[in-house]
């Protein structure tokens, strides 16, 4: 069986541990998943079946949406409550809706970010937080991401709360968007809940809980290739042996580059990739009928 199940892991539960659960659901052992959360973060975590892991990197790729809680007044050593304190204020008082709106604005848009040390980056082929919980200093360069929508939805000014919805890039971590956030505020900051509402194509409203996952079955199954948030790309039936032997088709129609979900007559072939300059358009992954 191939294709993409779409999965609302609970907090608790680690990625691999879904991973788990979908192999034994579908008695299947090639199962794969997009995008870690951490277990205490809840949200989509997209699952590939069988031939679908090859797609995985693509939905990795993908822009993910958030909700978040970010609690002020205190920091930790993973970003999260489940780490331990390093910073305290003993008198946080939160500003005004105003002052807080002003902040966010800083960081929609490009932006750069340096990563979590807890985090699942490798460095030199090792996870970084595994390093860190070795006693090793692990230093993680900052990267450019996209935080095309930040929204304040609550402030809570007694408990010295608040909570924003964020639609960003491959890439961003929330944990450490919080810390930056608090830091625009003059006070420490965690991130105190995770809900990852959508990756790519895949929402909330589609997920299935690894309670409803095991009564669904095959019926939570979507296509491989109709999981994935890339245009469409019609190739025709004199171009698909070429297109498996890894041969280019010229293509002279205007086409943005980038990558393609390449069909003939309807049948998914693979991905492809359109080069503007060259106007051709290059296999990168054949998808060929078992």
């Amino acid at each position: 069986m191939d294709g993409f199940i779409n999965v609302l892991k609970p907090t608790g539960m680690s990625s691999h541990d879904v991973v788990d659960v979908v192999r034994r659901i579908f008695h299947q052992k090639r199962v794969g998943h997009a995008g870690t959360l951490d277990p205490a973060a809840a949200g989509i975590l997209p699952i590939a079946l069988g031939r679908a892991a090859r797609l995985v990197e693509y939905l990795e790729g993908a822009d993910k949406s958030y909700r978040a809680e970010i609690a002020f007044g205190y920091a930790t050593d993973t970003g999260d409550v489940y780490g331990m304190v390093t910073e305290r204020s003993e008198h946080p008082v939160l500003p005004a809706a105003e002052e807080i709106e002003a902040v966010l604005a800083r960081f929609r848009g490009c932006i750069t970010q340096r990563p979590p040390a807890y985090s699942a980056i490798k460095v030199g082929g090792k996870r970084a937080a595994d390093l860190v919980r070795q006693g090793r200093a692990v230093d993680i360069p900052p990267r450019k991401v996209t935080i095309h929508r930040l929204e304040l939805l609550h402030i809570d000014a007694v408990r010295q709360r608040i909570r924003i919805d964020v639609d960003c890039s491959k890439g961003t971590y929330i944990r450490s968007l919080c810390a930056d956030i608090g830091a625009g505020l003059h006070l420490p900051a965690t991130m105190r809940f995770l809900l990852r509402s959508r990756v790519g194509a895949f929402t909330l409203a589609d997920a299935y809980t690894p309670e409803e996952l095991a009564e669904a079955g095959e019926d939570a199954v979507c296509a491989a290739d109709r999981a994935l948030s890339l245009p469409c790309y019609e190739l025709t039936q004199q171009r698909v042996k070429a297109f498996y032997s890894g041969l280019s088709t010229t293509e002279r129609r205007p086409l943005a580059a980038g990558l393609y979900r390449v069909y003939a007559d309807g049948v998914f072939l693979g991905i492809g990739r359109y080069d503007a300059n060259a106007q051709e358009m290059y296999p990168e992954k054949a998808f060929p009928p078992v």
